[in-house]
């Protein structure tokens, strides 16, 4: 039984390792997925000899921490675009800001950059039931260093006031920037 218990520790620290090292999202879903799969079927394969049963644990296993890692991926994404949106809110259009996020979850860089409102759109609802959407248009930089360069890459977004807040309102055009997984 100890073997079995210091196995299951090792085989776990394989699938926390990447969780900790963060950075490249695709390497750490990959790496988590890979590990966890690898720790389950060699834990199963101590406790039966059955191919199969070691096989299915080690499946499962596998997709439930990939399906963890994009789960916490999306939170982190979802912080960096309502951090943007709090920014942008206040702006008016053609006025600058700037927007900075600090993660809770590191599995990505915190990052920062400039932004600014190109528009502004203001729709009363016909039915005259409440007060419409207020949306903006905006144009925002992600600034990064390499090499000591500083290096901007620019991205557009819509951001609506949701309630008192300002958040997220686009779709797919920032699955380059974020991948699938908003």
């Amino acid at each position: 039984m100890t073997n079995l218990l210091t196995g299951f520790r090792v085989h776990w620290l394989v699938v926390l390792v990447p969780l900790w090292l963060g950075g490249c999202s695709s390497l750490l879903t990959q790496s988590a997925g890979a590990g966890a799969g690898v720790a389950a079927a060699s834990v199963s394969n101590a406790l039966t000899k059955n191919g199969a049963i070691t096989a299915g644990i080690g499946l499962g296993t596998q997709a439930a921490a990939i399906t963890g890692v994009q789960y916490l991926e999306k939170r982190v994404h979802a912080a960096e675009q309502n951090a943007i949106a709090s920014a942008a809110g206040p702006l008016d259009v053609g006025e600058v800001g700037t927007w900075r996020i600090v993660h809770q979850i590191p599995i990505e860089d915190d990052e920062h950059g400039e932004l600014t409102v190109t528009r502004t759109i203001n729709v009363d609802l016909p039915s005259g039931g409440g007060d419409g959407f207020l949306c903006k248009d905006i144009i925002f930089s992600v600034d990064t260093t390499h090499k000591k360069q500083l290096l901007r890459n620019f991205y557009t977004a819509d951001v609506c006031l949701d309630g008192a807040a300002w958040k997220w309102a686009t779709a797919e055009p920032a699955t380059e920037r974020w991948g699938a997984l908003q």
